[in-house]
C-alpha cells in the first residue's frame, strides 16, 4: 500500500499533533453500525496505541497505522490531503473519492 500526505494535510496533522507530540496517525476503517463492512468510514486518529493488529505504513512525511484486517477494503493508492474550503481532510485515490470530510479525532 502507498500513502501520500499532502504539504496542506501534514500541515494541519502537525498542527493538531502539537499538543500530542506522542501520538501515532491512525487511518481507521470504521464499519460499525454501517450495515455492510463494504459501507465503512474512513477517520484520521492520532492516538497512543496504533492497535494490536495494525500494520505500519511509511508515507512521504510520517507513518500512518491501519488494521491490517480492513486493508483490504482500501485501495493501494491513497492520498491523504486537507481541503481548505470543507475545513476537512479528505481521503482519495487515483480512482475515487473515499472520504471528502475526513474527521481527524484525537484520543
Amino acid at each position: 500500500m502507498n500513502i501520500e500526505i499532502t504539504e496542506a494535510a501534514v500541515k494541519q496533522l502537525e498542527k493538531a499533533a502539537a499538543d500530542a507530540p506522542d501520538k501515532k496517525l491512525r487511518l481507521e476503517y470504521d464499519t460499525e453500525g454501517c450495515g455492510c463492512v463494504v459501507d465503512g468510514v474512513a477517520v484520521l486518529l492520532l492516538t497512543d496505541q496504533p492497535g494490536e493488529s495494525s500494520e505500519m505504513v511509511e508515507t512521504n512525511s510520517m507513518a500512518v497505522y491501519l488494521d491490517k484486517a480492513k486493508m483490504v477494503y482500501l485501495d493501494e493508492e491513497l492520498r491523504i490531503d486537507f481541503s481548505e474550503t470543507a475545513n476537512a481532510f479528505q481521503l482519495k485515490s487515483p480512482s475515487q473519492m473515499l472520504n471528502p470530510r475526513m474527521s481527524l479525532l484525537v484520543q
